[in-house]
């Protein structure tokens, strides 16, 4: 069942009670992060800051965030968008339907912030057993592309740590590379043993796919993540259909937001899976729009972060612990970076937690 979210009553009655701020961030990896498009060794991240004109100490905190090379919103207006929604923040009932369609992690960065505000600023959007601490959420360990002996360390180590599903990034490197590392853990670890999802980020040409998608069949992937670019729906619906393994699309939400042209993506390629990231989706309304859809279709789904702070990130777990999803969800992204905010989210045998006695440190969030 999908979630209600709140209607933000106290505002919609008094939009002039809301003040609104915003700070730049800029993550700092902790080890480079290599994609088919490049290696992230930074990401930006914007937090909005919302506070009610009556109660000044309360403010609600939402993340804005964008990845290079991938998310829509990433332009040069960025910035004088997110100034433009602080200074009518009185309208965001205009931004959270038409006003930002253009840029969606904007939009899921006001809406997070709105729920928090509305929930008295405690970071507790979707209370659950989840941040009670008696539950955690399932997660996938994620193995970045890089040289083979780099990723072949990392699988290890993922192994080593408790992971019993593992996502590798693959496109960028020598295919038969990728192929060894895959024959590599199928020799240590069957199907049922370790789940492995890979994510190509629309790597692969057209013409070679389905022989790529062949031979990576041979090592029992659980599926893979948009093996061609974005935009190419009957290419994509020919592969989802005679491809020998299942087929997961990402890149391929992007930008889409009418419940018509979603229904009409999910008609057309017929995909096995879809993968959500509310950043780059435009929210958690949005995303549940893509849920709902799906299921109508027989499609199966699970979240995704986009490489959030742990502001971001705890949102996005909270909401996705309230979803009922028992497949491992890629939400392991907090430890990435060596200068995130000290958060309540912790990982322990390849499950992410929230200890609501690990408190948050957000001073330099909220002060500036």
């Amino acid at each position: 069942m999908l979630l209600i979210l709140p209607e933000f009553s106290i505002f919609t009655k008094n939009p002039g009670m809301l003040k609104a701020t915003f700070k730049k961030h800029t993550f700092i990896f902790n080890q480079p992060g290599g994609t088919s498009r490049g290696v992230l060794t930074t990401k930006d991240s914007w937090y909005l800051i919302l506070s009610d004109s009556d109660k000044p100490e309360v403010s609600g905190i939402g993340e804005c965030s964008i990845i290079k090379n991938l998310s829509i919103d990433d332009r040069p207006d960025f910035e004088d968008k997110l100034d433009e929604v602080v200074q009518n923040i009185e309208q965001f009932d205009y931004w959270l339907d038409e006003g930002l369609l253009d840029f969606p992690a904007i939009r899921f960065g006001l809406e997070m912030a709105l729920i928090d505000l509305e929930k008295s600023g405690q970071r507790i959007l979707y209370p659950s057993a989840f941040t009670n601490g008696t539950t955690g959420i399932p997660i996938n360990g994620l193995v970045w592309m890089g040289a083979y002996d780099f990723m072949k360390n990392q699988i290890i180590e993922k192994i080593e740590a408790g992971y019993r599903c593992i996502k590798l990034k693959i496109g960028a490197i020598n295919f038969e590379d990728e192929l060894k590392l895959l024959k590599m853990i199928r020799k240590d670890f069957t199907a049922n043993e370790l789940e492995l999802r890979v994510d190509a980020n629309g790597a692969f040409k057209i013409d070679e796919a389905l022989e790529k998608l062949k031979r990576l069949s041979a090592f029992d992937l659980h599926s893979i993540e948009q093996p061609i670019r974005q935009g190419q729906w009957e290419q994509m619906a020919e592969l989802c259909e005679i491809a020998p393994l299942p087929i997961a699309l990402d890149e391929e939400l992007i930008g889409i937001y009418d419940r018509g042209i979603i229904n009409k993506m999910l008609t057309t390629i017929k995909p096995q899976y879809i993968i959500l990231k509310p950043s780059l989706l435009g929210g958690f309304r949005q995303s549940e729009q893509f849920i709902e859809a799906a299921e109508q279709h027989g499609t199966a789904w699970w979240v995704t972060s986009a490489l959030e702070g742990n502001i971001g990130l705890s949102a996005i777990a909270q909401w996705v612990a309230t979803l009922n999803n028992p497949m491992p969800q890629g939400l392991g992204t907090g430890q990435l970076f060596n200068n995130n905010v000290d958060s309540p989210l912790f990982i322990e045998n390849a499950q992410l937690f929230f200890i609501p006695d690990n408190k948050w440190n957000l001073s330099e969030v909220v002060n500036g």
